[in-house]
């Protein structure tokens, strides 16, 4: 098979330990190219080991991860210029500007300044690109890491929760940038706790836990399969919880925080029957979430 044929990234059967802890157990995933894909579990799931593995940082124990069609371990340095990484702890160069920082990782790579201007266009820092890496703000500054990353124009790159630590309005603006960077073309393989983004992001996603994989497939299909449904929640004092459950279409009802929570698959049946015992005023309707799905998959934290 030719480096340009085949999936961008395979893991078959991939297994890594340290010591007795089996960190990474068996796991077989195929990512497109072009493909924004997400791996999701809690601290302690797996995914730093196994992007690592794909890195070509650390070695499997058993099994084999090709990427574009070559081994990336031991070290191969042919496979670096394909591939950008953006980790939670991007290092910069904080006495040069923005774009002095891309100018100089791009003179790494063999790449002409042009390099650096097309890495800040396309993550908005082209008007702060004269601003030092120390004066920015966190949110630019994630921006700045991801513009590293690309700024060798790569065929795969690794974000690493881009948009953790940021406040609401940083972490909107990064999503939005995302969003652009999903529309160019390049293999994505993406880490995050914030669901929300994974859902409205990713092509597809592989939630792990205890280094297995738990479900593998869109965010759409995994919803639509999880049968979680929708959930209305019911203001207090409207109906009892056992006129609640005798409601038609009804699969299930909880008391939390003095409301109603009714489960159900068939949400206009049970509004309707429900508009008939009391009133709809601030009933609130949750479709089922990407982030229902993982908490069933893995558990709700104990309280």
């Amino acid at each position: 098979m030719s480096p340009t044929d085949g999936p961008a990234i395979e893991l078959d059967a991939v297994s890594k330990s340290y010591g007795e802890v089996r960190a990474v157990d068996g796991i077989s995933i195929s990512i497109g190219r072009g493909e924004f894909f997400g791996l999701l579990g809690p601290n302690g799931a797996g995914k730093t080991t196994l992007i690592e593995m794909i890195e070509g940082l650390r070695i499997p124990d058993t099994g084999s991860v090709t990427v574009l069609g070559r081994s990336p371990a031991p070290r191969n340095l042919d496979l670096l210029p394909l591939i950008g990484v953006q980790t939670q702890r991007s290092a910069f160069f904080t006495r040069l500007t923005a774009r002095e920082h891309l100018v100089t990782v791009a003179a790494l790579y063999g790449l002409p300044a042009t390099a650096a201007e097309r890495a800040l266009q396309l993550v908005g820092l082209t008007d702060s690109g004269d601003i030092r890496v120390t004066n920015i703000s966190g949110g630019q500054r994630q921006r700045l890491a991801i513009a590293s990353a690309l700024v060798h124009d790569p065929q795969v790159i690794f974000l690493d929760e881009p948009t953790a630590a940021l406040d609401p309005q940083a972490r909107r603006d990064l999503g939005q940038m995302l969003r652009k960077l999903k529309t160019i073309g390049k293999t994505i393989v993406y880490t995050t706790h914030h669901l929300d983004e994974a859902q409205g992001l990713c092509d597809r996603v592989a939630i792990l836990s205890a280094g297995r994989v738990l479900a593998l497939d869109s965010p759409r299909e995994l919803i639509a399969r999880s049968g979680i449904g929708t959930r209305l929640v019911v203001p207090a004092g409207r109906l009892s919880p056992e006129q609640a459950g005798n409601l038609d279409g009804v699969d299930g009802v909880a008391v939390e925080d003095d409301t109603l929570v009714l489960r159900t698959s068939h949400t206009a049946r049970v509004l309707a029957a429900l508009g008939a015992e009391a009133d709809l005023d601030d009933v609130e309707t949750r479709p089922a979430t990407l982030e229902d799905v993982y908490l069933e998959l893995i558990g709700a934290p104990q309280a």
